[in-house]
């Protein structure tokens, strides 16, 4: 392949064309020369584009020298008679040859110089990651970003959002250039473009095979199942970012390249009718998200999709202005966008009833972490690195309307805190992520009164206060929930604690106690009555820690502070106790069986406590 060298209009002779206004017999003459020169080529096998340069550029400028012999035929009065009319006849005809012919050559230029496209040339550095199980669900956010696209530096961008990949040989645009040139100059324009729109659109459907897009009717994708629908919209993401950015916006320019010397939007209606189907055709897979059946598991995935597609929409319109050959393709995406968005606001609200209507028939037996505690704060967590679209979504009214065709520019939806600083503003979906943790507290009470252990509904409730504080304060949910809710529910997973302590704890050391043991009358101690105590305490701190180590608090600091606070109250108590008492019973028979425990042997139980392993007392054998 190569490059013509001259401009199609370099190649003529003015003195030739002058010549010929001297008459018929001139223009016939001159007619029969270049019928002899086109015509050979019709017997050709060959294209003339495979020939050389030398005869690619006499071919161009044979073919408009007939075009020019055309404008003086119809333009020349001396040309209005009987043999006027049988020259332009034959000369309309040669042109409808040639025209026939350069329509071929522009096809065979087309898809002989087609740059091959390579996957890993437009491809996203993809890091997926799985952020956390739902329901047996892994919800995995793609946070492949088109900063991440490769391509040869010598290719041009157009903007930030944009990247420009050559589709044909640069060698050969101006050929092409100069073919619809002539085309266009012999008004065959509609041909040209035919040519041009059919091959390209068999382009853009092999680019659509290379990144393994699949056609898929609606009703497929509403009755594929979540795992695959998943993987298919993930795809479908790197796909909408990687075609639109890149192939469309190429598409574009070559179009532009080819055409854009032309009249008016021509070299835009090209790149439409060329790309339109296409691009209908992902959007058509986006529509199905929308109307197919949802469950919260889908939530993050579609507005991420939503995300998406919103932040496509500017090139989207630049590449399809709002005109009646691209008006159709903007139509579909605003369609699938406020389809996107109700599909969002619906699964959100279903997501809160879902929370609330949650029942439990039993009591988690160690008094853990509910799973839909996690369930929830990881979910939420999720959501909230999408808080800035999520919050454009969950406007109402006209405002909500207004977003989607300004996805650039979501303003910060305000309102005020619940609690502190009246003055404090937030936005709108921190309103309702509070809300959401608001309907778990009240479900996580209705859940701990399954326990008939008191100590053990506080027990539970703390866990839970105290997994939520953690999860907003080490989180992006921090800025969205503030200071007043973390403090306010620091003081609510404590005041569980201590009212844990409080229903656990009393009935072990009022044994432990000084009052009444004494006989009646008198300031010596009751033997009896220590013994009595010492027994009690024995078994009630037997069963306490029967039960409670089979008790579990999965967090490692929160554990380790409540067995704290437990031992200050405890072996303080106990060894006071001890040390007052233990001697009036040195004389006792079976001293053990009532004094079983030292301080250390104590403190060192204590440590088995909340562990979620249930455990028996071996008593220390002692003199």
């Amino acid at each position: 392949m190569f490059k013509v060298v001259s401009d199609i209009d370099e190649g003529l002779s003015t003195t030739t064309i002058t010549d010929l206004n001297s008459g018929a017999a001139n223009i016939e003459e001159r007619l029969k020369c270049l019928e002899e020169k086109i015509l050979r080529w019709e017997s050709e096998s060959s294209m003339i584009w495979e020939s050389g340069p030398s005869e690619a550029s006499d071919y161009m400028q044979y073919v408009d020298e007939v075009r020019r012999l055309i404008e003086i035929l119809e333009s020349s009065p001396s040309f209005q008679d009987s043999d006027g009319i049988k020259l332009l006849d034959r000369a309309h005809g040669l042109i409808q040859m040639a025209m026939s012919r350069l329509e071929e050559e522009f096809g065979f230029i087309l898809v002989q110089n087609k740059q091959p496209l390579e996957p890993e040339r437009m491809s996203f550095r993809s890091n997926d990651e799985e952020v956390v199980e739902f329901s047996c669900s892994s919800f995995e956010e793609d946070v492949s970003e088109v900063s991440g696209v490769r391509f040869s530096r010598d290719y041009p961008s157009k903007g930030p959002d944009e990247y420009i990949i050559n589709l044909i040989d640069p060698v050969l645009i101006p050929d092409l250039k100069r073919i619809a040139d002539l085309m266009f100059l012999s008004n065959y324009d509609k041909e040209c473009s035919m040519a041009y729109i059919n091959i390209r659109k068999d382009a853009i459907e092999e680019c659509l095979s290379v990144l393994e897009v699949e056609k898929l009717s609606i009703e497929e994708v509403t009755r594929m199942d979540w795992t695959s629908l998943d993987i298919k919209i993930r795809r479908w993401i790197r796909v909408m970012k990687v075609f639109v950015r890149v192939y469309l916006s190429s598409e574009k320019y070559l179009s532009d390249q080819i055409f854009g010397g032309f009249p008016g939007s021509f070299s835009q209606s090209c790149c439409i009718e060329t790309t339109k189907g296409a691009m209908l055709q992902l959007l058509n897979f986006g529509q199905a998200i929308s109307i197919a059946p949802q469950s919260t598991e889908r939530l993050p995935r579609m507005i991420h999709l939503f995300e998406v597609l919103a932040d496509l929409l500017p090139i989207i319109e630049s590449l399809f202005p709002d005109e009646e050959t691209g008006s159709s393709v903007q139509t579909e995406c605003h369609e699938v966008l406020r389809q996107l968005g109700a599909c969002v606001r619906g699964t959100f609200q279903e997501f809160k009833i879902r929370i609330k209507t949650n029942e439990s028939t039993t009591a988690i037996a160690t008094g853990r972490n509910h799973p839909l505690t996690r369930y929830v704060m990881n979910y939420i967590t999720l959501l909230a690195d999408s808080s800035e679209i999520l919050d454009s979504l969950l406007v109402n009214g006209d405002e909500r309307d207004r977003l989607l065709v300004m996805p650039k520019a979501f303003p910060t939806i305000t309102e005020e805190h619940e609690e502190g600083d009246s003055s404090c503003k937030a936005p709108l979906v921190a309103h309702h992520l509070r809300e959401v943790t608001s309907i778990l507290e009240a479900n996580l009470e209705d859940k701990a009164l399954l326990y008939s252990d008191t100590s053990l509904q506080h027990f539970f409730m703390m866990n839970n206060i105290y997994y939520m504080v953690q999860k907003v304060k080490d989180s992006v949910l921090q800025p969205l929930f503030g200071d007043d809710w973390l403090r306010a529910h620091q003081r609510k997973f404590r005041q569980h604690a201590m009212d844990y302590e409080r229903a656990s704890w009393p009935s072990i050391l009022s044994y432990l106690k000084d009052e009444g043991v004494c006989n009646p009358g008198t300031n010596s101690p009751s033997k009896t009555i220590l013994k009595e105590r010492f027994r009690c305490f024995n078994l009630a701190f037997e069963e306490i820690y029967r039960v409670q180590t089979a008790w579990l608090i999965p967090d490692p600091q929160l554990r380790e502070d409540l067995r704290i606070a437990i031992s200050l109250r405890l072996l303080q108590a106990y060894r006071t106790f001890t040390g007052r008492h233990s001697s009036h019973l040195n004389s006792t028979r079976h001293r053990e069986k009532y004094i079983r425990f030292g301080g250390e042997d104590l403190e060192k139980y204590l440590l088995d406590l909340f562990e979620g392993i249930p455990k028996s007392l071996h008593y220390p054998r002692r003199r």
